[in-house]
C-alpha cells in the first residue's frame, strides 16, 4: 500500500511541477508581448528553482514505486534529458529578455496623441497635479486674455489677503467657487485643471486634483440613490477641485420633478460642510447656466463669481492648429496654410450656438492626418519629409471629410 502511494505521490508531484513550469512560460510570454520579458525571465528561473525540490522527491518516489527495493539511481539518459530541459529553459529565459527589449509597444493613435491629456472620457475622471508653472501654463494658453486676467486677480487678491491674516488684520470672506460660461472647446476644463494649481500653490487647497464629471456622474436612476452616488464624487474631489461641466443639466428646463434637484441639495450642503476644503466651479453656456443659478437662491448666494470664455477668433484657430502640429511633429505647407485660415475665417464668420471651437480645429486636424495618409499610400517611393507634411489636398479634403 505505501509503494502505491509513493508512486501516486511522486506522479503527482512530478504533473504538479510540469503544469507550473507551463504556466511559468505561458506568463513570461504575456511580459514579453508587454515589453517586460527580462523581469518575467528571471522570474521563471527562479520558479524552477523553486520546483527543483519538489521534481527531485517525485522522482525519487515514483523510481521506489517502479523498482523497490533497489537504491535511487539517476540514469545517463535521465541525466541528459534533464539538462537538455536546463539548457533549454534558460535559453527560452534569455530570448524573452532579450527580445522583449526590441518589440515595438503599439502607438497611440493620432486622435488620442492629439487631445489634451486626461481628456474625460468616463462621467467621472480625476486629473491629478501636474508639476509646472500653473501660472505659466496659464498665461501661454492661446487667446483667453479676459479669462487670464480674472484669475490673475483672484490669485492676487488671495495672496495680499493672506499678508493681512499674518499682519492681524481683518480679512473679508470671499468665495472661491466659480461659474465658467462661454461655448464648448473654449479651455474650460484646461482653466479649471490650472486654477485647481493655483488654489494648492495659494494654499487655499491642500491637494489641487481636479475631479471632472457632469450630470451622469451624479445622478441615479433611482429614488434615494443621487445623494449617495452625488457624495461619492465629492468625497473624491476633497482638498481639490469639482468641475461640473453642462451643470445646467441638473436642473432640465419644463421639468416638473427630476432626481438632479436632489444633487444640488447634496453639493450645496457639502459646500457647507466642507468649505474650507472644496471648491466647485460649475460650467455650461452663459444663458443656461443663468437659468441653472436663477433657479435655487442657494446656487445665487454661493456661486458669485463669473468667468467668461469667449470664442476664438479664426487667427486663434489657426494658431491652435498649429499647435496640433507642433506637438504631433508635422508642418504644413504655404498653400495649405492660406486655405486653413480662408476655411477658419469662414467657419468664425457663420458659426452658430454649438460651434466647437478648438474641438473643432483638433477634428480638422485629424481628418487632415487621415487625408495625408491616404493620399501617400497610394504612392510608391515616399520620401522622409513627406510623412510629415500636410498639402493644400489634405486641408481640402479634410474639410469636406467633416461635412
Amino acid at each position: 500500500m505505501k509503494r502505491e502511494v509513493s508512486g501516486g505521490c511522486g506522479i503527482m508531484m512530478l504533473m504538479f511541477s510540469l503544469f507550473m513550469i507551463i504556466v511559468g512560460i505561458v506568463a513570461v510570454f504575456d511580459m514579453r508581448a508587454e515589453g517586460d520579458g527580462g523581469s518575467g525571465a528571471l522570474g521563471l528561473l527562479v520558479f524552477v528553482a523553486i520546483l527543483s525540490p519538489f521534481i527531485y522527491w517525485g522522482y525519487v518516489m515514483l523510481y521506489k514505486f517502479l523498482r523497490p527495493g533497489q537504491p535511487v539511481k539517476f540514469t545517463k539518459k535521465m541525466v541528459q534529458y534533464g539538462g537538455a530541459a536546463a539548457v533549454a529553459l534558460v535559453i527560452f529565459a534569455l530570448w524573452a529578455a532579450l527580445t522583449s527589449k526590441q518589440t515595438p509597444k503599439t502607438p497611440a493613435p493620432i486622435t488620442e496623441i492629439a487631445q489634451e491629456p486626461n481628456e474625460p472620457k468616463d462621467s467621472v475622471v480625476i486629473t491629478q497635479v501636474m508639476e509646472g508653472d500653473p501660472y505659466k501654463e496659464l498665461d501661454e494658453l492661446i487667446g483667453l486674455e479676459s479669462v487670464k486676467e480674472e484669475v490673475h486677480t483672484i490669485a492676487n487678491f488671495a495672496k495680499i489677503q493672506q499678508q493681512r491674516k499674518a499682519q492681524g488684520l481683518k480679512v473679508p470672506k470671499m468665495s472661491f467657487h466659480l461659474v465658467f460660461t462661454g461655448s464648448p472647446g473654449t479651455g474650460k476644463t484646461t482653466v479649471a485643471r490650472i486654477v485647481a494649481r493655483i488654489y494648492k500653490d495659494l494654499g487655499i487647497l491642500k491637494s489641487g486634483h481636479t475631479v471632472e464629471t457632469d450630470r451622469s456622474g451624479l445622478v441615479a436612476e433611482y429614488v434615494g440613490q443621487t445623494a449617495t452616488k452625488t457624495n461619492a464624487v465629492i468625497d473624491s474631489a476633497l482638498n481639490g477641485v469639482l468641475f461640473i461641466d453642462e451643470a445646467y443639466a441638473l436642473v432640465p428646463e419644463n421639468a416638473s420633478s427630476d432626481y438632479g434637484q436632489e444633487a444640488i441639495s447634496t453639493l450645496l450642503k457639502r459646500m457647507e460642510d466642507d468649505r474650507d476644503k472644496l471648491v466647485v466651479i460649475i460650467a455650461g453656456y452663459p444663458n443656461e447656466m443663468k437659468r441653472f443659478i436663477d433657479s435655487n437662491p442657494g446656487l445665487q448666494s454661493r456661486f458669485t463669481r463669473y468667468i467668461n470664455f469667449p470664442d476664438y477668433t479664426d487667427k486663434e484657430l489657426f494658431e491652435i492648429f498649429q499647435l496640433y502640429l507642433n506637438k504631433n511633429q508635422y508642418t504644413i505647407d504655404d498653400d495649405a496654410a492660406e486655405l486653413l485660415k480662408n476655411n477658419f475665417n469662414y467657419a468664425v464668420a457663420h458659426k452658430d450656438k454649438n460651434f466647437g471651437n478648438a474641438r473643432y480645429v483638433r477634428n480638422i486636424f485629424e481628418r487632415a492626418v487621415e487625408q495625408q495618409a491616404n493620399r501617400l499610400s497610394a504612392k510608391r517611393g515616399i520620401k522622409d519629409e513627406e510623412l510629415s507634411v500636410l498639402t493644400r489636398e489634405d486641408i481640402e479634403n479634410a474639410f469636406k471629410a467633416r461635412k
